[in-house]
């Protein structure tokens, strides 16, 4: 790799120990008053730009201070291609791009300003605003852009199909079905947005946008699975106008029920923006006033998703505060230090209360005779914990139990395992929120043009489990559910000698949490697996020391890893991954620690524009605004560690 240093004159002359001294010090500095850690979680220009389309399309007050400020983002956030992507530096994307200038248009800013042109240009260049994708379409139907006929057939009577039918909302993830049960009554009656404005978006096409049919075949879809379903669209078309008034009425009512089981108070339902926002239409267009209890509370959970600065704002997707309290308990952990005994025992203790036990959610339908046990991603979402939080949590208390013994841990911990164990897959692996979700035939239904209707069984989550069940003092001659979840982790391994990344940017990400999870399951660090990691590991290190991945890499055919600039957040990954491996004194990860001493800001941080967490590959992806804060601390302070002691051999999950 060429990439040079990212921060050229930057070595601020510390030793290890005075990095890592400064880094558990701003780490600190970020705890909230109640003893937990939540950092900002940026996605692209969607979100913010949704945002905007949502409070007129409410008809809201305009409200010229905040739109302002979000313009700026906007406008910062636009590439050099004229359009705007979905990562930092990132290749054009049309959805973006179009929701992104219809935001500014409507914010008010003039067709004819540059950057405005330059967005127009690009988007005409590459065939127009009728290549947007199928939610963008959705969202374009609603103002009046496009018409109906240019979107799938999404009859709210799915909510009436038994659990054996082709496509039931429990064979699809948890995050398509709760964006889906609120968009299935938008569909059904057919909105228009308010647009006080009256902004229309015609510039964009090279053809009538009223004329505009179905989406084109995706991608990742077969010709022959998307051609049957489509046939399948086509005749619910001509059938939906007949279907009897009482009978959608009692589908709506089905619909509308399901949302408010799953609403989290101000957390949403899902506890994600797009389920969130469509809830809230959703309640507009059956009628509900502002003030209906639901579509306030609903409301008001949007407006916690804002980020404002002093100079610009933008809307999170979600928030990730058990996420960002329980991976800076494991930082603060391997760091040490008196300083950090007292917030990290005070982050564990507000994590505990969080596990779900006492609600069984969607979860529940394929694993029936699991209690629950799970923590989730967010403040509260109950209905849908999350593998890789869990994992992570427990973990988490167990090292800190070790050093002083809970009751209160002990029996968090004892529910947790029970729940990770009872959502093992028929494959061995494990997914995020479900268990053998695995209809695959399902991402070629035409409303699947994003390729996320699934949520399978992946590396990174697989090991995951594996780490916290090896860590817990489980083997694979003991666990049979230990040993299905190694032996998947070692199908999965690439000719290469990396491991895909779901959830994380991307094989640096995956062999990172595998290696972790073969080093705590006792795999020999000889192993042949483990020998090619290391070695792809080593291969694909930046001659600054770092290490960095691009988002091209999760491109459909397949070419395996693509180089990018070092990041601080990969190279810890890389150097966490090698030390699990043995190779604590490897050269490179001599020259990584190198590379954390010398980027470190004045500030004890460092500073990541790059976006190195997933979302959807090749869809929606994530800046963890904490990852750059805690994992180069965790990275370091076990080097330091490792260097201490003979055995040099990690002895936990992670």
């Amino acid at each position: 790799m060429n990439f040079g240093n990212t921060n050229p004159g930057a070595e601020r002359g510390r030793t290890l120990d005075a990095s890592i001294d400064a880094a558990r010090a701003a780490l600190l500095g970020y705890r909230r008053d109640d003893g937990h850690w939540v950092f900002e979680l940026e996605a692209d220009c969607t979100i913010p730009a949704e945002y905007v389309l949502l409070r007129h399309y409410l008809g809201e007050p305009v409200d010229a201070v905040l739109e302002g400020k979000i313009a700026v983002y906007l406008r910062r956030t636009q590439g050099a291609h004229g359009g705007w992507p979905l990562v930092h530096d990132g290749e054009f994307d049309i959805s973006a791009t179009v929701k992104a200038y219809f935001a500014l248009k409507m914010i008010g800013d003039s067709i004819d300003a540059p950057h405005m042109a330059r967005a127009r240009e690009a988007i005409l260049s590459r065939g127009g605003a009728i290549h947007v994708n199928v939610f963008t379409r959705f969202l374009l139907s609603m103002f009046g852009i496009l018409t109906w006929r240019s979107v799938p057939v999404l009859p709210v009577e799915i909510m009436l199909l038994p659990m054996w039918a082709p496509f039931h909302l429990n064979k699809i993830s948890y995050w398509a079905r709760a964006t889906i049960v609120p968009l299935m009554v938008l569909a059904a009656v057919k909105p228009r947005a308010v647009n006080k404005l009256d902004i229309g978006l015609d510039e964009l096409f090279l053809q009538d946008p009223q004329s505009i049919g179905m989406p084109a075949k995706a991608p990742h879809q077969s010709w022959g699975l998307f051609t049957l379903f489509g046939s399948i669209d086509a005749v619910l078309r001509v059938i939906e106008p007949l279907i009897p008034k009482k009978l959608r009425n009692y589908a709506i009512g089905r619909a509308v029920a399901w949302v408010e089981e799953r609403l989290n108070g101000e957390d949403g339902l899902g506890a994600i923006y797009p389920p969130m926002a469509n809830t809230v239409m959703m309640y507009k267009v059956l009628g509900y006033g502002e003030d209906h209890p639901p579509r306030a509370i609903t409301r008001r959970g949007i407006e916690l998703l804002l980020v404002i600065h002093d100079d610009e704002a933008y809307c999170q997707p979600c928030v990730s505060p058990i996420w960002d309290t329980a991976l800076t308990c494991h930082a603060l952990l391997e760091s040490g230090g008196a300083d950090a005994v007292g917030p990290m025992r005070g982050g564990l203790d507000w994590l505990v209360p969080k596990q779900v036990l006492d609600l069984r959610g969607d979860w529940a339908v394929k694993a029936p005779n699991v209690r629950p046990g799970g923590w989730a991603f967010q403040y509260n979402n109950a209905h849908y914990p999350d593998l890789d939080d869990t994992a992570v949590v427990v973990m988490a208390l167990d090292r800190a139990r070790r050093d002083q013994p809970s009751a209160a841990y002990d029996n968090a911990i004892a529910r947790g395992r029970e729940w990770i164990e009872g959502m093992q897959s028929d494959d061995g692996g494990w997914a995020a929120f479900d268990v053998n979700n695995t209809e695959y035939y399902l991402n070629n239904i035409p409303f699947s043009d994003h390729g996320a209707m699934l949520d399978p069984p992946t590396e990174d989550v697989t090991a995951r489990c594996v780490s916290m069940l090896a860590q817990l003092g489980e083997t694979p001659e003991t666990s049979p559910a230990l040993a299905r979840g190694v032996a998947y982790l070692r199908k999965t391994q690439l000719a290469e000698g990396s491991w895909y990344g779901r959830w994380g940017m991307n094989y640096i990400y995956g062999t990172w949490s595998v290696l972790c999870a073969l080093n705590a399951a006792g795999v020999d660090h000889q192993d042949p697996a483990m020998r090619k990691a290391v070695d792809w590991l080593a291969s694909v290190q930046n001659a600054d020391g770092g290490w960095g991945e691009d988002a091209v890499s999760y491109r459909l055919d397949y070419r395996g890893y693509e180089s990018a600039s070092s990041t601080a957040s990969q190279t810890a990954w890389a150097l966490l991954a090698l030390m699990a491996a043995g190779e604590v004194d490897h050269p490179a990860v001599v020259r990584g620690v190198e590379y954390l001493k010398t980027t470190q800001t004045e500030k004890g941080v460092w500073d990541e524009q790059r976006y190195t967490a997933t979302g959807f590959p090749r869809v929606f992806y994530l800046r963890y605004h904490g990852y750059s804060k805690f994992f180069p601390l965790w990275a370091m302070a076990r080097y330091r560690n490792l260097r201490a002691t003979n055995s040099k051999v990690v002895g936990v999950g992670m």
